[in-house]
């Protein structure tokens, strides 16, 4: 299943910049486990993650359920970063 798909249809619309959404699947990810992040632009990942993390929360609960559907039992993470947390790092070390 094409879960970059998926998950570009649960948070495009809740963002400004669905076009500057990155979805990459992490090492370390196995037959029955992926992990994946989702990179977005500062406000966007903001809005992502929610107060308290509540969207953040649905979101893996969302995928959660993807993943079991057909039937392959996967369990799916997802991690949030920001384009700009690295940016910033650099910029402090000025």
């Amino acid at each position: 299943m094409d879960y970059e798909k998926v998950i570009h249809g649960l948070v495009d619309p809740l963002i400004e910049h669905p076009e500057s959404i990155m979805v990459r699947e992490l090492p370390g990810s196995t037959e029955k486990d992926v992990a994946l992040l989702i990179v977005a632009e500062d406000d966007d990942t903001a809005r992502l993650i929610g107060k308290h993390g509540a969207i953040a929360n649905a979101l893996r609960e969302a995928i959660g359920i993807v993943g079991k559907a057909d039937n392959s039992n996967l369990r799916i993470h997802l991690k949030f970063e920001s384009f700009n947390e690295k940016h910033d790092d650099k910029e402090d070390a000025e």
